[in-house]
Protein backbone atom coordinates (compact mmCIF):
# COMPACT_ATOMS: atom_id res chain seq x y z
CA UNK A 1 0.00 0.00 0.00
CA UNK A 2 1.25 3.47 -0.90
CA UNK A 3 -0.17 6.45 0.98
CA UNK A 4 0.74 10.15 0.70
CA UNK A 5 0.19 12.69 3.48
CA UNK A 6 -0.26 16.28 2.28
CA UNK A 7 -0.47 19.44 4.33
CA UNK A 8 1.20 22.78 4.97
CA UNK A 9 4.26 23.00 7.25
CA UNK A 10 3.26 22.03 10.82
CA UNK A 11 -0.18 20.81 9.74
CA UNK A 12 0.59 17.63 11.67
CA UNK A 13 1.09 15.36 8.68
CA UNK A 14 4.36 13.96 10.05
CA UNK A 15 2.82 12.91 13.36
CA UNK A 16 -0.23 11.37 11.72
CA UNK A 17 1.81 9.67 8.98
CA UNK A 18 4.05 8.05 11.61
CA UNK A 19 0.98 6.84 13.52
CA UNK A 20 -0.62 5.29 10.44
CA UNK A 21 2.69 3.71 9.37
CA UNK A 22 2.97 2.09 12.80
CA UNK A 23 -0.59 0.77 12.71
CA UNK A 24 -0.25 -0.63 9.17
CA UNK A 25 3.36 -1.83 9.64
CA UNK A 26 4.61 0.28 6.72
CA UNK A 27 7.75 2.38 6.31
CA UNK A 28 7.31 6.07 7.15
CA UNK A 29 9.39 8.04 4.64
CA UNK A 30 9.68 11.65 5.84
CA UNK A 31 11.49 13.72 3.22
CA UNK A 32 12.23 16.60 5.57
CA UNK A 33 13.90 14.30 8.10
CA UNK A 34 15.99 12.70 5.36
CA UNK A 35 17.15 16.13 4.20
CA UNK A 36 18.02 17.28 7.73
CA UNK A 37 19.90 14.05 8.42
CA UNK A 38 21.91 14.52 5.24
CA UNK A 39 22.78 18.10 6.29
CA UNK A 40 23.83 17.01 9.79
CA UNK A 41 25.98 14.20 8.40
CA UNK A 42 27.61 16.55 5.89
CA UNK A 43 26.91 14.24 2.97
CA UNK A 44 27.16 15.41 -0.64
CA UNK A 45 23.36 15.61 -0.80
CA UNK A 46 23.31 17.47 2.51
CA UNK A 47 25.69 20.12 1.20
CA UNK A 48 23.49 20.60 -1.85
CA UNK A 49 20.21 20.97 0.04
CA UNK A 50 21.42 23.02 3.03
CA UNK A 51 21.23 26.40 1.32
CA UNK A 52 17.72 25.71 0.00
CA UNK A 53 16.41 24.69 3.43
CA UNK A 54 17.87 27.74 5.16
CA UNK A 55 16.15 30.02 2.64
CA UNK A 56 12.82 28.27 3.10
CA UNK A 57 12.54 27.23 -0.55
CA UNK A 58 12.00 23.77 -1.98
CA UNK A 59 14.95 21.55 -2.81
CA UNK A 60 15.18 21.10 -6.63
CA UNK A 61 12.96 18.37 -8.01
CA UNK A 62 15.80 16.30 -9.43
CA UNK A 63 17.52 15.94 -6.04
CA UNK A 64 14.29 15.21 -4.19
CA UNK A 65 12.94 12.69 -6.68
CA UNK A 66 16.26 10.81 -6.80
CA UNK A 67 16.45 10.55 -3.02
CA UNK A 68 12.85 9.43 -2.50
CA UNK A 69 12.81 6.84 -5.28
CA UNK A 70 16.09 5.41 -4.02
CA UNK A 71 14.60 5.07 -0.53
CA UNK A 72 11.42 3.44 -1.88
CA UNK A 73 13.48 0.80 -3.68
CA UNK A 74 14.94 -0.50 -0.39
CA UNK A 75 13.85 -4.01 0.69
CA UNK A 76 11.97 -2.79 3.79
CA UNK A 77 9.73 -0.67 1.55
CA UNK A 78 8.41 -3.57 -0.52
CA UNK A 79 5.16 -3.97 1.53
CA UNK A 80 4.44 -0.27 1.04
CA UNK A 81 5.35 3.24 2.14
CA UNK A 82 3.77 6.24 3.85
CA UNK A 83 5.16 9.30 2.05
CA UNK A 84 5.39 12.46 4.16
CA UNK A 85 6.65 15.65 2.50
CA UNK A 86 6.70 14.21 -1.02
CA UNK A 87 5.54 14.99 -3.61
CA UNK A 88 5.51 18.77 -3.20
CA UNK A 89 4.53 19.81 -6.70
CA UNK A 90 2.92 18.42 -9.86
CA UNK A 91 6.25 17.50 -11.49
CA UNK A 92 7.21 15.36 -8.50
CA UNK A 93 3.76 13.75 -8.42
CA UNK A 94 3.97 12.84 -12.11
CA UNK A 95 7.49 11.44 -11.67
CA UNK A 96 6.28 9.33 -8.75
CA UNK A 97 3.27 8.02 -10.69
CA UNK A 98 5.49 7.10 -13.65
CA UNK A 99 8.05 5.33 -11.45
CA UNK A 100 5.35 3.30 -9.68
CA UNK A 101 3.57 2.49 -12.94
CA UNK A 102 6.76 0.91 -14.30
CA UNK A 103 6.50 -1.51 -11.38
CA UNK A 104 2.76 -2.07 -11.87
CA UNK A 105 2.09 -0.09 -8.68
CA UNK A 106 0.20 3.11 -7.85
CA UNK A 107 -0.63 5.50 -5.02
CA UNK A 108 -3.65 4.14 -3.16
CA UNK A 109 -4.80 7.23 -1.29
CA UNK A 110 -3.72 10.78 -0.43
CA UNK A 111 -4.58 12.20 3.00
CA UNK A 112 -4.76 16.01 3.01
CA UNK A 113 -4.63 17.46 6.53
CA UNK A 114 -6.20 20.90 6.29
CA UNK A 115 -5.14 23.64 8.76
CA UNK A 116 -5.66 27.42 8.53
CA UNK A 117 -2.71 29.70 7.80
CA UNK A 118 -3.20 31.52 11.14
CA UNK A 119 -2.94 28.25 13.07
CA UNK A 120 0.16 27.19 11.14
CA UNK A 121 1.94 30.45 11.98
CA UNK A 122 1.08 30.02 15.66
CA UNK A 123 2.33 26.44 15.73
CA UNK A 124 5.58 27.01 13.86
CA UNK A 125 6.72 30.20 15.58
CA UNK A 126 6.51 28.47 18.98
CA UNK A 127 8.33 25.25 18.04
CA UNK A 128 11.64 24.31 19.72
CA UNK A 129 13.76 21.17 19.30
CA UNK A 130 16.28 19.42 21.58
CA UNK A 131 19.71 19.65 19.96
CA UNK A 132 20.71 16.25 21.34
CA UNK A 133 17.72 13.90 21.16
CA UNK A 134 15.45 15.91 18.78
CA UNK A 135 12.48 15.88 21.18
CA UNK A 136 10.04 18.61 20.04
CA UNK A 137 8.50 21.26 22.33
CA UNK A 138 6.15 24.19 21.86
CA UNK A 139 6.29 27.41 23.86
CA UNK A 140 2.50 27.34 24.34
CA UNK A 141 1.24 23.80 23.81
CA UNK A 142 4.03 21.68 25.30
CA UNK A 143 6.75 23.75 27.01
CA UNK A 144 9.65 22.05 28.84
CA UNK A 145 9.67 22.00 32.64
CA UNK A 146 12.79 24.19 32.61
CA UNK A 147 12.86 26.63 29.73
CA UNK A 148 15.75 26.02 27.35
CA UNK A 149 16.41 22.46 28.54
CA UNK A 150 15.03 19.15 27.31
CA UNK A 151 12.95 17.17 29.83
CA UNK A 152 14.30 13.91 28.41
CA UNK A 153 18.06 14.40 28.26
CA UNK A 154 18.78 17.93 29.52
CA UNK A 155 20.00 18.99 26.09
CA UNK A 156 19.83 22.56 24.81
CA UNK A 157 16.63 23.59 23.02
CA UNK A 158 16.95 25.51 19.78
CA UNK A 159 14.73 26.86 17.03
CA UNK A 160 15.43 25.64 13.52
CA UNK A 161 16.58 28.32 11.07
CA UNK A 162 13.46 27.61 9.00
CA UNK A 163 11.12 28.19 11.97
CA UNK A 164 11.52 31.97 12.26
CA UNK A 165 8.44 34.03 11.36
CA UNK A 166 10.05 35.44 8.20
CA UNK A 167 11.06 32.02 6.90
CA UNK A 168 7.70 30.52 7.91
CA UNK A 169 5.85 33.07 5.79
CA UNK A 170 8.18 32.30 2.89
CA UNK A 171 7.57 28.57 3.30
CA UNK A 172 3.82 29.13 3.28
CA UNK A 173 4.08 31.19 0.10
CA UNK A 174 6.04 28.36 -1.52
CA UNK A 175 3.55 25.80 -0.25
CA UNK A 176 0.44 27.56 -1.54
CA UNK A 177 2.10 28.30 -4.90
CA UNK A 178 3.60 24.88 -5.60
CA UNK A 179 2.15 22.24 -3.30
CA UNK A 180 -1.51 23.25 -3.01
CA UNK A 181 -2.21 22.40 -6.70
CA UNK A 182 -1.59 18.77 -5.73
CA UNK A 183 -4.94 18.86 -3.97
CA UNK A 184 -6.65 19.33 -7.33
CA UNK A 185 -4.33 16.78 -8.98
CA UNK A 186 -5.24 14.01 -6.57
CA UNK A 187 -8.89 15.06 -6.32
CA UNK A 188 -9.20 14.59 -10.09
CA UNK A 189 -7.53 11.19 -9.71
CA UNK A 190 -10.17 10.25 -7.14
CA UNK A 191 -7.59 9.60 -4.44
CA UNK A 192 -7.86 12.59 -2.06
CA UNK A 193 -9.20 12.31 1.49
CA UNK A 194 -9.49 15.69 3.25
CA UNK A 195 -9.20 15.67 7.06
CA UNK A 196 -9.67 18.62 9.44
CA UNK A 197 -6.23 19.08 11.05
CA UNK A 198 -7.23 21.56 13.77
CA UNK A 199 -7.58 20.25 17.31
CA UNK A 200 -5.59 17.86 19.48
CA UNK A 201 -3.25 15.24 18.05
CA UNK A 202 -5.42 12.34 19.22
CA UNK A 203 -8.58 13.98 17.89
CA UNK A 204 -7.04 14.52 14.45
CA UNK A 205 -5.64 10.98 14.55
CA UNK A 206 -9.12 9.54 15.02
CA UNK A 207 -10.34 11.54 12.01
CA UNK A 208 -7.47 10.21 9.88
CA UNK A 209 -8.10 6.57 10.85
CA UNK A 210 -11.82 6.98 10.22
CA UNK A 211 -11.16 8.49 6.78
CA UNK A 212 -8.74 5.68 5.88
CA UNK A 213 -10.89 2.85 7.17
CA UNK A 214 -12.68 2.20 3.88
CA UNK A 215 -9.44 2.32 1.86
CA UNK A 216 -7.37 0.06 4.11
CA UNK A 217 -10.08 -2.63 4.33
CA UNK A 218 -10.64 -2.90 0.59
Amino acid sequence: MYIIFLGAPEAGKGTQAANVAHQLNLVHSATGDMFRQAVEQGTELGMQVKSYMEKGVLVPDELTIHMVLERMSAPDCQPGVILDGFPRNIKQAEALDEALARQAKAIDVVVYIKVSEEEILRRLSGRWICRQCQTPYHSQNSPPRVWGKCDQCGGELYQRPDDTVEIIKKRLQVYFAQTAPLISYYTQAGKLLEVDGEGGVDEVGRRVILALRGVVTR
